[in-house]
């Protein structure tokens, strides 16, 4: 499992730029990432190269940010490889939340990062069907 970073943000001009400043000055490296907006705030989810030091970087900037676990799942480069994993949860009565996607910078593999109510029952699930959960 992988520590992601839920950042809430104005929806404002220049606001996500402020954030990947504050993490490029601070030699942190963005390794996925998905947004979600509304009319005035949104919900920028990341994972990070370090995500103790951007907790503390955003935080000490005004942000208001939370850790989640979530898991990143390597998966095969080709069609059908989400469909499987996703089948996969199904037939464990698993629900996802919400998916993104990342890739492996040693293997060059996708990672799905996945975000589901049973972060660790769901890996184990993965796990015995063959599925190489990544860690912190």
């Amino acid at each position: 499992m992988l520590k992601q970073i839920s950042i809430y943000a104005e929806n404002k001009k220049g606001c996500f730029q402020h954030i990947t400043g504050l993490l490029n000055e601070n030699g942190i490296n963005i390794l996925g990432s998905v947004t979600n907006d509304s009319a005035e705030y949104g919900i920028i989810r990341m994972v990070v190269s370090d995500p103790d030091k951007c907790l503390e970087v955003l935080r000490n900037d005004g942000f208001i940010c939370k850790t989640t676990l979530v898991l990143a799942i390597e998966c095969p480069d080709e069609v059908g490889a989400l469909d499987k994993i996703l089948k996969t949860l199904y037939k464990g009565n698993i629900n996802v939340n919400y998916i993104y996607l990342s890739f492996n910078r040693e293997s060059g593999l996708p990672i799905m990062v996945m975000h589901t109510d049973d972060a660790a029952q769901v890996e184990n699930i993965l796990m015995n069907h063959g599925y190489n959960c990544l860690a912190d």
